[in-house]
């Protein structure tokens, strides 16, 4: 499965455009990304570990090797502000 995400530079996701459609919809599936998206949290403010982060923009599946620095209710919260929307996130790990 992560064979067809292409390897995107923090920095560049400013300008991503992401829709409003969520990437996953099965329940358990949309769970799970919460409890990885809680544990990259303290992984990230505890250990400053990076993890990836697989997501979707408008155009292509991406994934970044990042530290996660916070969470609000939509959005992954990287260095220097940059966001993802968590709709918009397949997995971390």
């Amino acid at each position: 499965m992560t064979t067809e995400f292409e390897i995107v530079d923090k920095e560049h996701i400013a300008i991503l455009k992401f829709p409003q459609t969520d990437v996953l919809s099965d329940d358990e599936e949309i769970k799970t990304r919460l409890g990885e998206i809680n544990r990259a949290l303290s992984l990230g403010n505890l250990e400053h570990s990076k993890l990836k982060i697989y997501f979707e923009d408008s155009e292509s599946k991406k994934v970044v090797d990042t530290t996660v620095w916070g969470v609000t209710d939509k959005n992954v919260i990287l260095k220097q502000g940059v966001l993802i929307p968590i709709h918009r996130i397949h997995k971390l790990f």
